[in-house]
């Protein structure tokens, strides 16, 4: 399903290069569950920026469904994350001027879906927010936010989640209802799904954690679903 083969991600900063990602190779099978873990700088949104398409790696290769993405162009990119990719954001980017259910809906609509309006209904539903379907971003709790966010990433059945740390502008007490609910749909719709989270409770419930130091893979743990 994820295929990444001898991955560099290198920057330029105050005439240095400076070497984000070092020659990273790892697959992801279909429907597992991965951590992306490690300290802060280790390059762990990178990598996953590289994976949605978002950003284009120095060297190296990225096959996602068995199709190489790297030297797509935008438009083949962003057709492809519509079919093929959800995303988590830490920090929501939910559309401020659209209701709850018009942000679920969205993707949807984007893909021709005619039923948008009765699936974005049944994710809301499924997170526990088909009572606050009509509210703004700016009407609903961090919390809730992300519920919707959650819910927005499978409007599509993606076969790939990606999350970046879906939990990391939450409570504890909120973040454990947001992990139930993500690995809850996830499982429930099989998704692949590969997050990245300072959260060691989050990574804990994962079927593997691959930790990153200075750009590079230090561990790759396989666990016990």
């Amino acid at each position: 399903m994820i295929r990444v083969d001898q991955l560099t991600m290198q920057l330029q900063a105050g005439g240095h290069v400076v070497s984000i990602l070092k020659g990273l190779t790892f697959e992801v099978p279909q429907k597992q569950i991965v951590a992306i873990v490690g300290p802060s700088g280790s390059g762990k949104s990178t990598l996953l920026g590289l994976l949605a398409g978002l950003d284009t790696p120095t060297s190296g290769s990225i096959q996602l469904n068995g199709q190489e993405i790297t030297a797509w162009t935008e438009y083949q990119l962003a057709h492809f994350r519509r079919q093929n990719i959800g995303y988590i954001f830490q920090s929501f980017h939910l559309i401020p001027t659209l209701t709850a259910l018009e942000n679920v809906a969205l993707p949807l609509e984007l893909s021709g879906d005619m039923s948008a309006d009765t699936r974005a209904q049944e994710l809301l539903e499924a997170v526990g927010l088909q009572d606050r379907q009509g509210h703004y971003p700016s009407q609903l709790s961090g919390g809730e936010q992300q519920r919707v966010a959650v819910a927005r990433a499978f409007a599509c059945r993606p076969p790939i989640l990606l999350a970046d740390e879906p939990t990391g502008n939450l409570d504890s007490a909120t973040g454990q209802m947001v992990i139930d609910l993500l690995l809850n749909l996830n499982r429930d719709q099989g998704s692949t799904l590969v997050l990245v989270t300072h959260d060691s409770t989050l990574a804990e419930r994962t079927e593997r954690i691959i930790t990153l130091h200075d750009g590079m893979i230090a561990s790759d743990q396989s666990r016990a679903s």
